[in-house]
């Protein structure tokens, strides 16, 4: 159990001069001084308009920034909107994670009742994100609130996937982003995440947010979904830079199972959540994305990793990849069912093994790649809504599956 506090004393002194506040929004930054202005804004605009009749205080976690004036923007926009706010540097691993803890720090020190997350890279945000991630805590009686975006087919390649799939296979509820990056939280269970023993791991990188989305499942506590419409922010190409956050999301994935096994493997088929706020029909920006720099990096690591492949999985699913590999580039397509099975089977090997654990994430980016690649081809032609029904499909086939892994993981 963490006891010790993530703020310094002087940060400490600068939110007691705001407390108490009722309602924190948080945003953690790092280098994010083109957007973080917009960012604090449009947060302040939001609790003026939506909770007038709150005290609210906005707290944001800078990473150390020194490619830009982040802080400075930051605290300067809190100043131009007359609002209450706090900037400070975190302590600790950097990483998001690091950040949200000290949010979670800054807003049990100023009593606060409910508290929002915000990307700092938002281009999209406007102030009804507030009263749709905040409204279902403070109005509603939630205690974990995810969000529910409108988004370009290829952007959260990551979350269509492997998150989302294997969130609503193991915990059976259908959180659409469990890793979106935006969320509120009960002020019990922002206690609760803050006294965990994890702030010196991965989790504290890139794994916070599939964390904090598998513990509110496991914990059992009241979860909805915010329809925030479009999220537009940096965009990230998955062949370009994803690889760092990919295995960190599925280092923490595969954590989380193996803590709370004795849940998921009684959960059966999974269950709609509900949802708050009204659709958007909004259509999200497209950006380019390299379908051939995804391919080249699979065939290029078959030569090296074929055989780290193949001491992880079964006989028959490295014989059905070798057969789809030896189509060629142009032909190659990974089937849902198949990255289904490649996916469960590394999860066990993660499992398994008492030593050497990362080797065994490190060795499955690549598959991840030749995934995201047959999806760009399934879609190509699709739109965002076609596109959308084709990840709806593929969380079906996860969950189907699921009788293989949990006899995977009996087995391990």
């Amino acid at each position: 159990m963490v006891t010790s506090s993530p703020l310094r004393e002087i940060t400490k002194e600068l939110l007691r001069r705001v407390s108490p506040a009722e309602v924190v929004v948080g945003i953690p930054c790092f280098n994010n001084g083109e957007t973080i202005g917009k960012v604090v804004e449009m947060a302040a605009k939001g609790l003026a308009e939506y909770f007038p009749d709150r005290s609210a205080c906005i707290v944001i976690a800078d990473g150390g920034s020194t490619m830009d004036d982040t802080r400075e923007i930051a605290l300067a926009a809190v100043k131009a909107t007359g609002s209450h706010g706090v900037v400070g540097i975190y302590r600790g691993l950097p990483g998001k994670g690091s950040a949200v803890r000290w949010i979670l720090a800054a807003a049990a020190e100023v009593q606060a009742q409910a508290i929002a997350l915000l990307d700092a890279d938002l281009r999209s945000i406007t102030p009804q994100w507030i009263e749709r991630l905040l409204g279902p805590v403070i109005k509603g009686g939630y205690e974990f609130v995810a969000p529910l975006y409108v988004r370009y087919k290829y952007d959260g390649t990551i979350t269509n996937n492997v998150a989302y799939n294997m969130t609503r296979c193991l915990y059976g509820k259908r959180i659409r982003q469990p890793i979106g990056g935006d969320f509120a939280l009960s002020a019990g269970l922002a206690s609760e995440l803050s006294q965990e023993s994890v702030w010196d791991t991965d989790i504290a990188r890139f794994g916070i947010d599939i964390w904090m989305t598998s513990k509110a499942l496991v914990k059992g506590v009241r979860v909805c979904q915010a329809r925030l419409g479009v999220k537009i922010h940096d965009a990230k190409d998955p062949a370009a830079s994803l690889e760092p956050m990919f295995r960190q999301v599925v280092k923490t994935l595969f954590v989380c199972m193996e803590e709370t096994e004795s849940t998921w493997m009684k959960i059966g088929r999974s269950e709609p959540t509900d949802v708050w706020g009204d659709p958007v029909t909004e259509e999200p920006e497209s950006f380019p994305i390299n379908y051939q720099a995804l391919i080249e990096n699979f065939f290029v690591s078959w030569e090296t990793l074929n055989g780290a492949w193949k001491s992880i999985l079964s006989t028959d699913t490295f014989l059905e990849l070798k057969s789809r590999v030896a189509s060629g580039p142009n032909a190659f397509h990974l089937t849902t069912d198949l990255w289904a099975k490649i996916l469960f089977e590394f999860a066990a090997a993660f499992h398994r093994r008492k030593t050497m654990k990362d080797q065994v994430v490190e060795v499955l980016s690549p598959l991840y790649f030749a995934r995201v690649a047959s999806f760009i081809n399934r879609t190509r032609d699709a739109s965002n809504a076609e596109a959308e029904a084709v990840v709806e499909e593929q969380a079906q086939v996860f969950e189907l599956r699921k009788p293989y892994l949990i006899s995977l993981w009996q087995t391990a």
